[in-house]
């Protein structure tokens, strides 16, 4: 395990002494506020230890988090767009981060309950910020699905998602698009 001694910007800093129990504690109850918090929180933990791929699952369950959008969690702390593209930009090499955008695309097309669409639509917000983060990540081909255009995903979010999160996302993709030379006429 390779330690990292920056922090990423976009998480809380975490208790000491966080563990997978921070989140198994909501296994059977209710995953709102208090959850979306300890998967941030406990997504840094992850990130210091070394854990990228990890992170990123972290942060997925952030995101099926059950809020309205009003939580004052939510201002202090929005949803990990911002975190994702840092968490993708800054992995080192000799970190294992696998292949966020696979995984995305295989979350997306196969997404269940509860929330389905709003969890996809995120799931889809992140594959786009992975292709145009990491260009040289690939998707799976043998998984034959429709991926949608950027503009497909911000109509998804401003249906499903809470107000304000389409540009919150866009803000982030923004930031890789003109590197990534990626746009919905492109996707």
């Amino acid at each position: 395990m390779a330690l990292i001694s920056t922090p990423c910007p976009y998480l809380p800093a975490p208790r000491p002494g966080l563990d997978w129990r921070s989140l198994h504690a909501y296994r059977e109850s209710e995953r709102g506020p208090a959850f979306y918090f300890a998967c941030l929180e406990y997504g840094q933990t992850l990130w210091m230890q070394g854990y990228a791929a990890r992170v990123m699952l972290c942060l997925d369950r952030a995101m099926g988090a059950d809020l309205t959008g009003e939580e004052s969690v939510l201002r202090a702390h929005p949803l990990p767009y911002r975190a994702f593209g840092w968490i993708l930009t800054n992995t080192p090499a000799e970190i294992f981060l696998g292949n966020p955008r696979v995984h995305f695309q295989h979350y997306a097309d196969r997404m269940n309950a509860p929330r389905r669409e709003q969890r996809r639509w995120r799931a889809w917000a992140g594959w786009a910020l992975a292709r145009a983060a990491r260009p040289e990540l690939r998707g799976d081909a043998k998984h034959v699905v429709v991926e949608p255009s950027e503009s497909e995903i911000v109509f998804g979010l401003r249906a499903h998602g809470h107000v304000g999160e389409a540009e919150l996302w866009l803000g982030e993709l923004q930031r890789f698009a003109p590197i990534a030379g990626w746009s919905s006429e492109s996707a």
